[in-house]
């Protein structure tokens, strides 16, 4: 098959959790099957141009001069500079037999291709507005992501999701069909943990703490929903009973400034570092080097960094919250707390890190789980499935 797929974010320009899904499905999907992918994406100016690696095709498409306003009016934008480029790659390269998009970001650019190609439209939803919100919508841009939203799930042929908990979402906030859903998890590869030196990650860790304390390590972007908050009132009581513990967030975004306020109110700064963005290689390192990672999410559709950390074999303490009730089982694979609860949430790490012993053995659990469920060349094959369903289906169908 000809598979022209749109991602708003795409290595090395990353956001979040997007990108890094689509980066590592690409090549996987490329080695599962012997299908021509192109994926588009769009990139600063003086970035732009095609590049073919591991059996795929990239185009970067260069968007300059956003117009003043929000970050929709600057998708919308951005979508119109996209739709050119892929009737421009249809010529030279299509026609494609599917149209794969990720989120709405790129939905207005997949839809107007959908309708001028006559192409079955394929999305993946990573979240909703209304998930981010809790339910709500809190601003006129907020309904008009939610309006793009439903607008995708609408338009889309099918719709893949990354758990349960989001196939809900799609019911309930979105108005799409259960049966039009197929719920395939992300992944993650543990061999860059595998590959590791010790002496880094010895020589990182010595970075944030003293060779005698525990090193608690959270990573996300700096945002309400990542619950780092809930992790900085988690602390006072874990020192209480053990004083010897060093915590580090790390990221970035706009609740930095909030966050350095909570330390100073609740006199953490000889105990907490706020390390910033880190690289991914520093990432892993200290995923590595931790003793207990901890994200205690107010909301996320799947959780992946909890995921990259049961494949660094790190003990993970998550919120039993969204997708993160499917990625850790409680005393099974890891523990889960109460949402936006400091007191469960010191409970969660106090239980780690004075049990190492049965933290050891969520660990070898959650590995498992790692290699044999959220393994990207088993998500391949189950997202080649739904490309082949498609184009079954589009044969027997009149457009």
């Amino acid at each position: 098959m000809r598979i022209l797929m749109l991602s708003w974010e795409y290595p090395p320009f990353m956001v979040g959790g997007l990108g890094k899904h689509v980066a590592e499905l690409l090549p996987e999907l490329a080695a599962v099957g012997d299908d021509d992918i192109h994926l588009v994406t769009p990139v600063p100016t003086g970035e732009a141009g095609v590049e073919s690696a591991g059996g795929f095709t990239v185009h970067r498409i260069a968007v300059a001069g956003y117009p003043e306003g929000d970050f929709y009016q600057r998708a919308v934008y951005t979508n119109d500079i996209l739709y050119s480029a892929c009737l421009e790659i249809n010529t030279r390269y299509g026609p494609f037999e599917l149209v794969h998009t990720h989120d709405w970001l790129t939905s207005f650019a997949a839809i107007s291709y959908k309708h001028e190609c006559k192409t079955p439209l394929l999305a993946t939803i990573h979240a909703t507005e209304r998930g981010r919100g809790r339910g709500s919508l809190g601003s006129e841009m907020a309904y008009r992501v939610n309006d793009g939203e439903w607008r995708l799930a609408f338009e889309s042929w099918r719709v893949i999701c990354c758990t349960q908990y989001m196939l809900h979402e799609l019911v309930d906030y979105l108005q799409t069909p259960e049966d039009k859903i197929d719920v395939i998890p992300n992944g993650v590869d543990p061999r860059p943990f595998q590959a590791l030196d010790s002496v880094e990650i010895n020589s990182l860790r010595a970075r944030y703490a003293y060779p005698e304390e525990k090193l608690v390590f959270f990573v996300g972007r700096l945002v309400a929903e990542k619950g780092a908050e809930v992790l900085l009132r988690a602390a006072p009581t874990v020192l209480q009973r053990m004083p010897n513990v060093r915590f580090v967030i790390a990221g970035r975004g706009p609740e930095s400034s909030y966050l350095e306020r909570v330390i100073d109110e609740l006199e953490l700064r000889e105990h907490v570092t706020l390390a910033g963005f880190i690289s991914d290689d520093d990432r892993n390192k200290l995923f590595k080097a931790t003793d207990c990672a901890v994200f205690p999410s107010l909301y996320e559709p799947f959780g992946i960094v909890a995921l990259e950390a049961m494949a660094a074999q790190v003990p993970v303490v998550v919120s039993e919250v969204g997708g993160l009730r499917e990625v850790v089982q409680h005393a099974e694979t890891g523990i889960t707390i109460y949402p936006n609860s400091p007191e469960s949430c010191a409970w969660g790490i106090l239980h780690t890190l004075q049990h190492p012993e049965w933290a050891a053995i969520r660990v070898a659990n959650a590995y498992k789980q790692v290699v044999s469920v959220f393994n990207w060349r088993t998500i391949a094959e189950q997202t080649r499935s739904v490309y082949q369903r498609i184009a079954v289906e589009r044969s027997t169908t009149d457009w």
